[in-house]
């Protein structure tokens, strides 16, 4: 029995993701993204549980993909394209750009899967991280600005954030292999300072966490060379 448990917790990563998606494309966005956060905290588990209980398994790893493309792929698309749609109402066609973003998060999956340099730090920007940082848009948009709804910056953002996912970006993993200061500086000092912009600014937070973790990775990887 406990050999299905990881992956039980896996399914209910992509179950959360598909309930999410329905709730993008009905412009409920506050609760698609509590969907992608369950799904976050489901998928940070399944490995975790899977790990503790010694039942890691081939299987495991490729639903592990399928839930994700779901949950940090397809649910992102579609909050775009619901965007896209409030952007341009009077366009049929160009929303769909939207699903780009999920196109790219597959091949970067896909990437992940056979790229055995990946085992303990990502090359190009983790879906999870990109999928939140899309989640994050229409509560920026709310609290600073409807700039965030201009067609230009969300087809821009489609294409730089679509390019990063399979880009060759070294960035840190925040799977601890240790609780080493010494080792892990950046990635803890990271860590307390998203909480801390949670806190503060709660889902608008996310754009800020994503540039932090571009210099913070930069500087972790140059402090090890």
């Amino acid at each position: 029995m406990k050999k299905h448990f990881p992956n039980f917790i896996t399914c209910l990563n992509l179950f959360s993701g598909c309930i999410g998606v329905v709730f993008a494309l009905q412009g409920r966005f506050e609760i698609a993204t509590y969907c992608m956060v369950v799904s976050g905290i489901f998928d940070f588990f399944d490995g975790l549980v899977a790990r503790a209980l010694h039942v890691k398994s081939p299987i495991g790893m490729e639903l592990d993909s399928l839930a994700d493309i779901i949950s940090f792929g397809l649910l992102p698309g579609a909050i775009l394209y619901e965007m896209l749609g409030i952007a341009l109402p009077e366009n049929e066609y160009l929303p769909y750009m939207g699903f780009v973003v999920t196109v790219f998060s597959a091949l970067r999956l896909a990437k992940f899967n056979i790229d055995e340099r990946q085992s303990t730090d990502f090359i190009g920007l983790n879906t999870p991280m990109n999928a939140f940082y899309v989640a994050s848009l229409p509560f920026v948009g709310e609290t600073y600005g409807r700039f965030i709804y201009h067609p230009v910056f969300l087809i821009s953002g489609i294409i730089v954030t679509s390019l990063l996912l399979v880009s060759h970006m070294r960035l840190f993993s925040l799977k601890l292999g240790s609780l080493s200061w010494q080792e892990n500086k950046w990635k803890f000092i990271f860590i307390i300072l998203s909480i801390l912009l949670i806190g503060l600014l709660k889902f608008a937070a996310m754009p800020v966490i994503l540039a932090l973790y571009f210099l913070f990775s930069y500087i972790h990887f140059k402090k090890t060379v």
